[in-house]
């Protein structure tokens, strides 16, 4: 992970430094053993400095070629809203990391380091909406989308501010180690499990009211049921709203539709089924509410680019011992 010398600027900058720092530099031996092995690599020096804070490590920008994944999670205020330069020596490590087969991530204002650098000309991207217009504006060879919490394209990933970073941290989880090992991760931060990159990063409702007029309870209730047939009928009953209402008031509150809000819950319990179980793929549909194996293989190939037992043999059970050492 790259930390620039102005860490201390400003107090968000330290939480997106941050996520990164929880979410792989924290070791979950009953999760993923080995774990990643995460190296900040400081810009220009052996230590950052920034408003009463210091860093100290002895990686610098150099280290970057050799990752596995590298993380840009912000870049200094001024390179944002006064068009600074960014330092030759980061772009520079930047492409040779990405030339050397480097998965790229950005956070927030990180996505400036990787659009300078080049590595999102024609590929779609996003930001803090807060500055999607100057990244659009500045790098008009990047597709700059503003309204989403994350892009995933391929090898180059990016987000927005705040806690979309950790959206797309625990996406990135996902990936390598699978939906069960995400899921578990994101319960011991106690955080949602999963947030689709989809959703919109301006909501009316970020978390949902969790008295027994609400919306959590009925979500929840939802969960509990996701192997029965369920409609937008029966939730707003569960609710004691019309379906209208319930429509835009979850819309409001997730940035989805219930029926996608299903969808995607479903997609998430068979994921798990998939990783933790050795269920036939027939019950692993009737568990999740899917259906029918054909119809669970329809929403795999669809949603995810894979068949149900492709799935399988990708993420061969929750633990992860034996899977490949990944370096951030």
């Amino acid at each position: 992970m790259v930390v620039t010398e102005e860490i201390g600027i400003p107090s968000w900058d330290l939480y997106e430094l941050s996520i990164p720092c929880t979410v792989f530099g924290t070791p979950q031996p009953d999760l993923g053993d080995p774990w990643y092995e995460l190296r900040l690599c400081a810009a220009g020096a052996e230590e950052a400095t920034g408003q009463g804070l210091s860093l100290r490590t002895p990686y610098g920008l150099d280290d970057l070629v050799g990752a596995d994944t590298v993380i840009v999670p912000s870049v200094p205020d001024p390179c944002v809203e006064e068009g600074r330069p960014l330092p030759r020596e980061l772009t520079d490590a930047l492409r040779r990391a990405h030339a050397a087969g480097a998965r790229m991530v950005s956070l927030c204002t990180g996505a400036f380091a990787l659009a300078e650098a080049g590595l999102l000309d024609g590929r779609r991207a996003t930001a803090h909406w807060m500055h999607t217009a100057q990244l659009a504006e500045r790098y008009p060879k990047v597709d700059v989308d503003a309204s989403v919490l994350y892009v995933d394209d391929g090898d180059v990933l990016t987000s927005a501010g705040l806690t979309a970073g950790l959206d797309l941290c625990l996406h990135l989880v996902r990936r390598d180690l699978g939906a069960h090992v995400a899921n578990q991760l994101a319960r011991r931060m106690v955080v949602p499990a999963h947030r689709p990159g989809g959703q919109a990063q301006f909501i009316e409702l970020p978390v949902p009211a969790g008295d027994d007029e609400g919306l959590a309870p009925v979500l929840e209730w939802a969960r509990a049921r996701l192997d029965r047939p369920l409609t937008v009928a029966d939730l707003a009953r569960r609710a004691s709203m019309s379906p209208r209402t319930f429509y835009r008031r979850l819309q409001a509150a997730t940035g989805t539709t219930p029926l996608q809000w299903l969808l995607d819950q479903r997609l998430g319990r068979a994921r798990s089924l998939l990783e933790s179980t050795d269920l036939p793929i027939e019950k692993v549909g009737e568990l999740s509410g899917l259906g029918t194996a054909n119809n669970l293989r329809h929403h795999f190939l669809k949603h995810l680019g894979v068949s149900p037992g492709d799935y399988r043999r990708a993420f061969p059970g929750a633990q992860a011992s034996g899977r490949a050492h990944l370096r951030v």
